[in-house]
């Protein structure tokens, strides 16, 4: 039983601003915007890197909990970790069992199942468990409803190819590693540095301590780059804040591994 890193939402108080941004900095170029958001007053872009997503959510109304989360959080970052199984009923009787409510969740019979976790009920962030399903929907670089069915054609691999880690800080790194360990049921282990974190199929979670002024979240990103100097380049030419190969990007620490 495996899981995988598939996707990392954003949020951002404004979309168009925060595309370019990740575009123009990352070499990255957005596959699909879904109409279906705008039931929850937002706007998305997706954008592949590699074979995984980064997605932008911006509200376009008033009282949307995306909003509420830019309020808490001090502005644009981090906003979910979403990840895919290869079965999701024993992911389901697993966050029933621990109590763990569902803040959403849908089902396009016969190709993906979606679970989206409270973030009361998980700390850090919301933590969402999906399947994809239908043919070769277990493939690292196979179909993934959310992006669209041609997302493929805005893969661009010659800047940066893959997201490597999602870092979340906490005021208690450990139990919350504790906490999304047991969701997930994959042991936490220290990553080189000490830091608890929990390794999926294709990439670690790592938790932090709040460091940044900001409150508890989804706070920052490894992203492996084919082209770093372009990247920086890139960076440097917009004036985006970076230390060393680190950029600042929609308000998350994104390092260029």
């Amino acid at each position: 039983m495996w899981l995988r890193l598939r996707q990392i939402a954003l949020v951002a108080a404004e979309l168009s601003p925060a595309v370019d941004a990740l575009t123009s900095v990352l070499g990255i170029e957005v596959c699909f915007n879904d109409p279906g958001v705008k039931t929850f007053g937002l706007e998305n872009a997706l954008m592949p890197v590699g074979s995984q997503f980064i997605e932008v959510v911006a509200p376009i109304e008033e009282g949307t909990a995306a909003g509420r989360y830019l309020e808490r959080r001090g502005g644009d970052g981090g906003y979910m970790v979403i990840t895919q199984c290869d079965d999701h009923d024993p992911r389901r009787v697993r966050v029933d069992a621990l109590g763990v409510r569902q803040v959403f969740s849908f089902e396009t019979p016969g190709e993906f199942r979606n679970m989206q976790l409270h973030p009361k009920d998980t700390g850090g962030a919301f933590f969402e468990i999906d399947e994809q399903q239908g043919p070769d929907a277990h493939n690292s670089d196979g179909p993934w409803e959310p992006a669209g069915h041609d997302w493929k054609r805005c893969q661009r691999l010659d800047t940066v190819d893959a997201i490597i880690a999602a870092e979340l800080q906490a005021d208690d790194p450990d139990a919350l590693a504790a906490r999304w360990g047991e969701i997930a049921e994959i042991p936490v282990t220290p990553d080189q540095r000490g830091r608890p974190s929990l390794r999926l199929q294709n990439a670690e979670l790592r938790f932090v301590p709040c460091a940044d002024g900001r409150p508890e979240g989804l706070a920052g990103l490894d992203i492996h780059a084919v082209n770093k100097e372009r990247v920086l380049a890139a960076a440097d030419s917009r004036g985006v804040p970076r230390t060393g190969d680190t950029v600042e990007l929609v308000g998350m620490r994104i390092a260029l591994i």
